[in-house]
């Protein structure tokens, strides 16, 4: 007979208990919230590259672990008398209910969109009964990587419609933009530099996010074809009997050029 999640789950909790019990294992019961939080960190990348395999068995397995990881918590809470799994499942429950008028109630939505401006509006109204003013950019967490970062907080604007009108509209912020990196790297003005490379990247977000396009999936792709196209120059020079450190940079032009041309031959015939 197969059991049920919520006998899985249960098991689960179980398990974890065992684990940082009296005569569990000694490296989880030594874990704190601050020593958890880069496994945390990792196990959601781990699931991101899961999700990029397209591997199914992948991830399965990466997103049990952050599972895992959500109950390693959980525990630490009950054991420090603050809350336990039922509370944090009521709470979600609740949440995911009041959000969704649309679904759970009266509500309608005709669009994504609207259902997302219905989300903010309903968080700014929770905020105001705690006599709280909610910012329409709260919610993105600082600790995002930078472009993902940039991307949400200008959708966030977008929902009022502080936003440009297109993708072209955009790429002319750009180009002001460089024109004053360009100015800032000539006159030498390295802290200039930093703030015009900075304004840069996040116009270079407003033009991929109004191509709808992900800025980071963009700039990984990106970083993943430099990595392979370096690491076939390697092959190529030390077929050669030398190497990336040992050549000219004439050559090493050259090497590269033909790591380029033999990718995209690869590509054509596929």
């Amino acid at each position: 007979m197969t059991e049920s999640p919520g006998a899985l789950f249960d098991k689960l909790l179980e398990i974890m208990a065992r684990l940082r019990g009296p005569n569990g294992c000694p490296w989880d019961r030594e874990q704190t919230r601050a020593s958890l939080k880069s496994c945390l960190i990792e196990e959601a990348y781990e699931v991101l590259e899961a999700i990029e395999s397209g591997e199914p068995d992948a991830l399965r397995e990466e997103l049990g672990d952050l599972l895992f990881q959500v109950v390693f918590h959980a525990r630490i809470a009950l054991e420090r008398g603050e809350f336990d799994m039922a509370d944090l499942l009521r709470r979600l429950n609740d949440k995911m209910l009041s959000r969704h008028p649309h679904v759970f109630g009266d509500a309608s939505v005709g669009s994504p969109e609207e259902a997302l401006t219905q989300w903010e509006a309903i968080k700014r109204q929770e905020a105001a009964r705690r006599g709280e003013q909610r910012s329409v950019l709260a919610g993105v967490p600082r600790a995002l990587p930078s472009l993902v970062r940039a991307q949400r907080i200008q959708g966030k604007a977008a929902r009022v419609n502080f936003d440009w009108p297109d993708a072209r509209a955009a790429w002319e912020k750009v180009e002001e933009e460089m024109k004053e990196v360009a100015d800032a790297v000539a006159a030498g003005d390295r802290d200039r530099v930093f703030e015009e490379i900075g304004d840069v990247l996040f116009s270079l977000v407003n033009v991929a996010r109004l191509s709808e396009i992900d800025a980071e999936d963009a700039s990984q792709r990106a970083i993943e074809k430099f990595r392979r196209r370096f690491t076939e120059m390697e092959a190529d020079l030390m077929a050669r009997g030398t190497s990336v450190s040992t050549v000219s940079a004439a050559e090493l032009e050259r090497s590269w050029e033909r790591a380029k041309s033999g990718e995209r031959a690869r590509h054509e015939a596929s």
